[in-house]
């Protein structure tokens, strides 16, 4: 008959047990952390047999548990021979519940079989898959690699999972995003379509009622230049001149607003040609200043013809218009292209780039203000000593930037200004 054991003896088997536990434990541990190479196991029959392990698995086996991904090893029924404690974690349960599980078992509810098609096809071929494994009731986005293990005890199946939740919530986000600039595009294109909209509607509203003040603040004038005091003389030739102003200014804005829009007509063209119809146009001013205009060669490149003819009236003008007070102007304009040198124009697609200067020996500026002459209704000098609605510029930058191009000056006060144009010789990409 067997003695019942004392409450005593029982508590010191429990601890005895608990101890043999904690030691096992640590012995397991050190084993997957690879700090120890053998084991000295005690037979039942009383000897000792040594195991060792070899330095290659020590090597794989700290670098499993150190890697960022799941790791499983699975035998051919699909039990779990072996798991890191990153899966164990992806899955929120302990390691040493996780040993001799069904890895099916974790794969969520829909994707069954895509992760069977992936575990039969993992031992003849490498394979890879997106699914979902299941932490509680919450879903876990996996991509699953799987390749075969030939192991001592046999062929494995070893599965690495990489969590793909932050990925996936980054694509949406993104998704979400993509979504949202394209309602503001639509928003600014609409807006930008009102915009272009008002503008041809007020410029036109506005140039009417112009019209009839140039009109008859003229008829006034003439009328009754015998009867008018040269006072009143004055005040009618401030009301014209400031019609005259406006005018002009609601025509720049109206050109300035045009050029929000995306037809570009892009063509071939010769820049000596535009730069010849400009000189036709301005051969009563050009008279009346004595200006002298000297054009080179220039070559031919892809630019829409209307634009670029009033890149280079605004400019012309402007030399023209600022030149110093009983000096005839003088302006030069010249280019070619820029290749084979430190200082070639090539894009990343080989396009090649002409540059055009345009020269004069007017009043120019000072370097102060190179950031401000780009600017709509940026003016340097008053209205008074020079006309002009201050737009000429800023309509001159817009139009050299929708040909993808560039455009920069130098100048020194009373010494001239000297724009340089760069532009694609082709506008076709690729």
């Amino acid at each position: 008959m067997n003695r019942q054991k004392t409450y005593e003896e029982l508590i010191k088997e429990n601890e005895e047990l608990h101890q043999q536990l904690e030691e096992a434990t640590d012995t397991i541990q050190a084993i997957r952390s690879g700090q120890v190479d053998a084991l000295v196991v005690k037979s039942p029959n009383g000897g000792h047999q040594l195991f060792t392990l070899k330095t290659a698995d020590q090597t794989y086996r700290v670098f499993i548990e150190k890697m960022n991904e799941g790791a499983v090893t699975l035998s051919h029924e699909g039990l779990i021979l072996y798991c890191n404690s990153m899966f164990a974690s992806m899955i929120n349960m302990p390691l040493s519940r996780v040993l001799g599980l069904h890895f099916s078992d974790f794969i969520a509810d829909g994707f069954q079989e895509i992760y069977l098609d992936l575990f039969n096809n993992g031992w003849r071929e490498d394979s890879k898959t997106e699914l979902c494994v299941t932490r509680g009731g919450e879903l876990v986005p996996c991509q699953l690699s799987v390749t075969m293990l030939q192991l001592d005890e046999g062929p494995a199946l070893s599965v690495i999972l990489t969590d793909l939740s932050f990925q996936k919530e980054i694509q949406q986000l993104l998704k979400q995003n993509n979504l949202r600039l394209a309602e503001i595009n639509t928003e600014l294109e609409v807006s930008n379509h009102d915009l272009q909209q008002f503008a041809s509607i007020a410029s036109h509203d506005l140039q009417e009622p112009l019209r009839k003040i140039l009109i008859f603040s003229t008829m006034l004038r003439n009328k009754l230049v015998d009867e008018l005091t040269d006072e009143n003389v004055t005040y009618l030739n401030k009301i014209i001149a400031s019609s005259q102003r406006m005018r002009n200014m609601i025509t720049d804005i109206l050109s300035y607003s045009r050029l929000s829009t995306n037809v570009n007509n892009f063509a071939v063209t010769s820049l000596n040609e535009v730069i010849d119809e400009v000189i036709e146009d301005y051969e009563i001013l050009i008279l009346e200043k004595k200006a002298e205009i000297i054009v080179d060669k220039l070559p031919d490149i892809e630019v829409n013809r209307g634009q670029i003819k009033q890149v280079f009236q605004n400019l012309i003008s402007n030399s023209i218009k600022f030149s110093k007070p009983g000096l005839a102007p003088v302006i030069r304009i010249s280019g070619g292209v820029r290749e084979g040198s430190e200082g070639s124009l090539k894009d990343s697609t080989g396009t090649k780039n002409c540059f055009v200067t345009i020269s004069d020996n007017g009043i120019g500026f000072d370097e102060l203000y190179y950031e401000k002459i780009f600017s709509l209704f940026e003016r340097l000098n008053t209205k008074d000593k020079y006309e002009g609605s201050g737009i000429g510029l800023a309509i001159t930058k817009k139009i050299i930037d929708k040909h993808n191009g560039s455009i920069a000056v130098s100048s020194k006060e009373g010494e001239g200004a000297v724009f340089e144009l760069t532009l694609p010789i082709s506008q076709r990409l690729g």
